[in-house]
């Protein structure tokens, strides 16, 4: 099994840019599909990205669709979420999560059996 720990979050302006990672230890990374979520205070927990384990297939909740990227490198056992065109509305702890299924409804948080502590993301109008 692995662990995760999120990096990257932090405080930026509407329209500005963050790139978060996740360090994932082990040696069975590339088995993994990954994903990322986010929850707002006070708000329900919410799909941003995926990406499967190869050839690196991936999906994005609608209202990250042209403003996010999930990207992953295996040699690196990491994945990475580049958040662009920030809006005041997208601050919110993001997670990382890893879990091993087939690649069906990757949207769905009980798919993944490992997650990370959450990094902060906060946007500023």
């Amino acid at each position: 099994q692995v662990q995760l720990l999120e990096s990257g979050g932090g405080l930026v302006q509407a329209g500005g840019s963050l790139r978060l990672s996740c360090a994932a230890s082990g040696r069975t990374f590339m088995w993994y599909n990954m994903a990322w979520f986010r929850q707002g205070s006070g708000k329900d927990r919410e799909f941003v990205a995926a990406i499967n384990w190869s050839p690196g297939n991936t999906l994005y909740g609608d209202s990250m669709k042209g403003r996010f990227t999930i990207s992953r490198d295996n040699a690196k056992n990491t994945v990475y979420l580049q958040l662009s065109s920030l809006k005041p509305e997208d601050t919110a702890v993001y997670y990382c999560a890893a879990g091993i299924f087939p690649w069906t409804q990757p949207e769905e948080s009980t798919k993944y059996e490992t997650w990370g502590q959450g990094t902060q993301v906060t946007v500023s109008s």
